[in-house]
């Protein structure tokens, strides 16, 4: 059959706060064929979320974390285990960025290398821990090597004041090598490791050396 015919456009007017707007021919169009849906718009009250919470970022709790870090005496009473159960990324990935910084020395090529480091070598870690038996999962690890740069950060500023005396900068990075890997293997080294804990210490502490390695510029 000739199916033929014409779709009239009704004079449809809006309301919109006391002034009469005409509707277009496809919005007309739309309504029409039940698909005024299309056109509506959703107020999302998720969309009005403060930036920090929309990526999901914690500023205290990052702040607990570093303080957790650089204090790991665990007479200071602070709950050290929450660095590693409850990992998150933005702090460690800032750490590591402001490592990256002081390393800079004129050559930019040393910020890809300590990212590069950092997570490769914490992949390295992690299944060196899953390999010995450790409930460890890749965040972890990766949040944990990351908040553990810290000392090193902390020791930065003395080396350069001290940088003309050989032996006390050696003792000074020495100090901050060991401040590192010790925060880092008492949150990974586990009791699920037992006497194999020197197995993952050791790598821990190697790959903070090559971190400072980074940073003096070898």
């Amino acid at each position: 059959k000739d199916l033929s015919g014409s779709i009239t456009t009704p004079d449809v007017k809006l309301n919109l706060g006391g002034e009469f707007i005409k509707e277009s021919t496809a919005t007309t169009f739309l309504r029409q064929r039940g698909y005024g849906w299309l056109l509506e718009v959703e107020d999302d009250p998720e969309d009005n979320k403060p930036l920090l919470e929309e990526l999901d970022i914690d500023l205290k709790d990052i702040y607990y974390k570093i303080r957790c870090v650089l204090m790991p005496m665990p007479s200071l009473g602070f709950n050290r285990q929450v660095v590693r159960d409850n990992p998150d990324f933005w702090g460690p990935l800032a750490v590591v960025l402001f490592f990256s910084m002081i390393s800079l020395y004129g050559q930019f090529k040393v910020v890809s290398w300590i990212i590069t480091i950092w997570i490769f070598g914490s992949l390295t870690i992690f299944l060196l821990a899953r390999v010995l038996g450790g409930e460890v999962a890749y965040g972890q690890v990766l949040g944990v090597i990351g908040y553990s740069l810290l000392p090193l950060i902390v020791i930065a500023p003395v080396l350069l004041v001290v940088g003309s005396f050989e032996v006390v900068s050696t003792l000074i990075k020495l100090f901050g090598v060991f401040w590192a890997a010790y925060s880092a293997a008492s949150l990974l080294v586990g009791e699920e490791f037992k006497t194999k804990k020197p197995l993952l210490i050791y790598p821990i502490f190697l790959l903070y050396i090559y971190f400072l390695s980074l940073y003096t510029g070898v």
